[in-house]
């Protein structure tokens, strides 16, 4: 694959883990005691592959996406359940992304996005209760990231 190609894919993966971490505030503010801290470690381990990509895409010589200042949520988000259902769609869209790093990259950078598919895919079993055959992949048709509103 071209740097452009991964450098692209890059890009849009930085741009879904900004949307997780806004959307894990979303959950985190609705989310049931019970589960709190599993939401706190999906917020943290967002925030972490989100400042990773940052620092990838600075060493290419590209400036990072920026975060956009709201994302419009797939459904509303009133009280726990939802914010469950939230976190779930959250991981599904982050796999789905991350799906596509892995395609457009190889060696190191390759296994890293392979790796981040599969945290993902673990964490939306988790919220979900339940697995789907190709994380990342099958539930993609039809689902964009997390859509920016300004």
């Amino acid at each position: 694959m071209s740097d452009t190609e991964v450098l692209k894919a890059l890009q849009a993966a930085l741009a879904a883990e900004h949307a997780a971490v806004y959307g894990y505030g979303v959950v985190g503010g609705r989310i049931g005691e019970a589960r709190r801290a599993e939401a706190r470690a999906a917020y943290d381990a967002h925030r972490a592959r989100r400042d990773a990509l940052a620092r990838e895409v600075r060493e290419r010589g590209a400036q990072p996406v920026a975060a956009a200042v709201a994302y419009a949520l797939p459904f509303p988000v009133p009280d726990s359940a939802t914010a469950v259902r939230l976190a779930a769609d959250l991981e599904e869209r982050v796999a789905g992304v991350y799906s596509d790093l892995v395609r457009a990259s190889e060696g190191q950078r390759r296994r890293d996005a392979a790796g981040a598919v599969r945290e993902a895919a673990v964490r939306a079993v988790r919220w979900r209760g339940g697995s789907v055959a190709f994380p990342g992949l099958a539930e993609r048709a039809g689902t964009a990231a997390a859509t920016p509103t300004a």
